[in-house]
């Protein structure tokens, strides 16, 4: 069955920017839209004489391209059409089969850990290389993944090798966005046309806010929307 497409795309309309007037440097004195200065035209170079020299950029310029970008993946995943709670190996692979079968679709990804990947950074006890049973293998060529052919089974030589391909073959998908150190606190339930109640997304948080509510944390939630929500939070 085709999910519903909850996405609808609006073109975005630029909202013009008043410049005030340039200090000394370049920039700006108050709000607005920065300017190409000279001290910005220097070229950033590296050679093995012990030249080395940073491209200038100021700290609001860090803060900026970091702020818009993530408030803008926020703002638009809150109406997704698919959400994947969990992103270890199952919910990475869920994500990369979908999002590559459906480019139409939205989808979003909420991980609690900092680090993505669950625990598909070791094999078992620890150890470094990873067991995949056939035909589980076939994935494995798909995303161009190297193993040693055991018959019945395939062994990556390590299970990073896996977890980080797989990663930023998923991540580099236009359709998909992920937001890790975000917890899934509770999901929306909602009564469709037919009085069945149906999961209609899910309530998020910060995981240090999660972790922090019996502590001092006052903080409420968010809410994003989809269709259809996966769940993968593992054991």
């Amino acid at each position: 069955m085709t999910p519903p497409i909850a996405t609808e795309h609006v073109p975005m309309v630029a909202t013009p920017v008043a410049v005030k007037t340039l200090d000394s440097t370049g920039y700006p004195v108050a709000h607005g839209q920065a300017k190409r200065t000279q001290e910005s035209a220097q070229v950033a170079k590296e050679d093995y004489n012990g030249n080395y020299v940073f491209a200038p950029i100021k700290e609001w310029q860090t803060s900026r391209a970091m702020t818009s970008r993530y408030f803008k993946s926020m703002h638009d995943a809150t109406i997704s059409d698919v959400i994947i709670v969990g992103c270890g190996s199952a919910g990475a692979t869920c994500c990369y089969t979908l999002a590559k079968a459906r480019p139409d679709l939205r989808i979003t990804v909420l991980e609690a850990s900092v680090s993505p990947g669950g625990g598909c950074w070791l094999g078992g006890q620890l150890m470094t290389p990873m067991v995949v049973r056939k035909p589980a293998n076939l994935f494995l060529d798909e995303i161009e993944v190297a193993y040693e052919d055991e018959g019945d089974f395939v062994v990556v030589k390590h299970a990073a090798l896996f977890m980080s391909t797989l990663m930023s073959k998923m991540l580099a998908l236009p359709n998909v966005t992920m937001f890790n150190a975000t917890c899934a606190e509770d999901l929306i339930v909602k009564q469709d046309r037919d009085g069945v109640s149906r999961v209609n997304g899910v309530v998020t948080n910060w995981t240090l806010v999660t972790l922090n509510h019996m502590t001092q944390s006052c903080m409420d939630p968010n809410t994003m929307t989809a269709p259809v929500v996966c769940t993968f939070t593992g054991h």
